[in-house]
């Protein structure tokens, strides 16, 4: 009888080098796997790694909630590296609005009252 194989983890770890760029890879973890050790798993991040951490502190998700390092995964995990933000984002929606002129309207959040009936 063959020995029963340890569980595995599939694992897809998501992050973001520079804008405009985003990198996945997918990894395959022992069960009772880490954030922090899923980190490690991945030569492509760790190769960047040092270059995202030079920007500001990096915060570590998983489906787009922060956990801590330590936090346990599961199969089907999308563990996500966010970088720290360079522009407050209502600067940056000033700037592209005296860039084209127009006013950024988001399709999520009706303009309640602001039209005509």
């Amino acid at each position: 009888m063959a020995p029963a194989e340890p569980a595995a983890l599939h694992i897809e770890l998501v992050w973001s080098p520079r804008p405009g760029c985003v990198l996945t890879e997918r990894l395959l973890l022992a069960e009772g796997s880490t954030l922090a050790q899923a980190l490690d798993a991945s030569p492509r991040f760790v190769a960047d790694r040092a270059g995202l951490e030079a920007a500001g502190p990096l915060s570590v998700g998983v489906w787009g909630r922060v956990q801590p390092l330590d936090a346990t995964l599961r199969t089907g995990d999308r563990v996500e590296v966010y970088r720290a933000l360079t522009v407050d984002p209502k600067e940056a929606r000033r700037l592209r609005y005296r860039a084209t002129g127009r006013r950024i309207v988001s399709r999520h959040r009706p303009l309640a009252g602001k039209t005509s009936a």
